[in-house]
């Protein structure tokens, strides 16, 4: 079982590793040091529920449904463009980009923020869902439950990490032009995430 649960372990960090809309985001809070632990709770509980649906088998049924993928898809793309837009004006304005200055993002706007870029992006749903509910299927029994554990437990490493990790390069950006410099990758990598999306599309 420990194999199985360390196979699901370092396959589910590997998934979420890469940069995306999810993690630029939870960096830049873990940065401002503003609602790290709401934020890093909800990533790391969202996935523990898709991985839990995925190896029930709902893995198979999503790949099925293609209007449901098409509308996360959709939605997903505007919220990446529109997200991207905001991180580009706030490059134009690194003054208000120091650490701890300017006004706090809310709690209610930091959660529904959050909540977007987990669940309108499809990658998310094709990650924990499809592909690590599909991998499961190798495992039985106590191993299978051993495997979802593992990837759960994934999970919360990797966010908490990030979130908390990221107070490490607060010398960094104590100066605004590295705020400027990270909301342009921010930007830009928001753009060719929602590009990527609406070019699904056609």
């Amino acid at each position: 079982m420990f194999a199985a649960a360390l196979a699901g372990y370092v396959l589910a960090i590997s998934l979420i590793m890469a940069i995306g809309a999810q993690n630029a985001f939870i960096l830049r809070q873990g940065l401002k040091r503003e609602h790290v632990l709401i934020l890093c709770l909800i990533c790391a509980l969202a996935d523990t529920v898709l991985i839990a649906a995925g190896v029930a088998g709902l893995g198979t049924l999503v790949q099925q449904v293609q209007i449901l993928l098409t509308t996360v898809t959709v939605g997903g793309s505007i919220f990446l463009f529109a997200y991207g837009f905001l991180a580009f004006r706030r490059a134009l304005r690194p003054d208000a980009l120091k650490a701890g200055a300017g006004p706090s993002l809310p709690l209610r706007q930091a959660v529904a923020a959050c909540l977007a870029f987990t669940f309108l992006n499809p990658h998310v749903y094709l990650d924990t869902v499809v592909l690590l509910g599909a991998l499961s299927a190798v495992y039985e029994g106590q191993a299978r439950l051993a495997y979802a554990v593992g990837a759960c437990a994934g999970s919360f490493t990797w966010f908490f990490s990030l979130g908390y990790g990221a107070r490490l390069l607060a010398p960094v950006f104590a100066r605004p032009r590295s705020w400027q410099v990270l909301d342009i990758l921010i930007g830009l990598v928001m753009w060719a995430l929602g590009a990527k999306l609406a070019a699904q599309l056609l």
